[in-house]
């Protein structure tokens, strides 16, 4: 279980965006179920108010239904159920001090990995790299 970085949405591969909103789904779920997703990789997405995680699955939810992709938002939305657990906050505010460069890094490796045992394609991690080169501190 992870939230890619926020920066990582608009690029990452067809799959692991997909299972991002899975993933984004089962937290939503199991917050509302027994409150708490008890995974240590999302486990931070309880030190922010809820309107952070509703503005990152939105955001997920935007880029599925620009590449042209089906995604029913009800089954995450819907565990949403208080007015100010649904405004969207800035991008650039989202899950501060997590989603910063060391996590997008962290990320960034990780898709590197998954390109290194066939897990993306060439042509998907050219495109990771071109985009998140110059945001990355080398």
């Amino acid at each position: 279980m992870r939230l890619w970085h926020k920066d990582l949405i608009i690029v990452l591969p067809r799959q692991q965006l997909l299972g991002q909103w899975r993933e984004c789904c089962l937290i939503a779920k199991s917050i509302a179920t027994i409150g708490t997703p008890n995974h240590i990789l999302v486990n931070r997405i309880m030190d922010y108010p809820m309107s952070h995680f509703y503005t990152y699955g939105k955001l997920v939810h935007r880029i599925i239904k620009f590449r042209g992709y089906k995604c029913d938002f009800d089954k995450f939305g819907h565990y949403f159920t208080y007015p100010h657990e649904t405004e969207e906050i800035d991008h650039n505010k989202l899950f501060q001090n997590w989603h910063n460069k060391r996590y997008l890094q962290q990320c960034y490796y990780n898709l590197e990995e998954k390109y290194d045992c066939g897990g993306i394609t060439e042509d998907e991690w050219i495109k990771i790299k071109s985009e998140m080169n110059p945001r990355l501190f080398w």
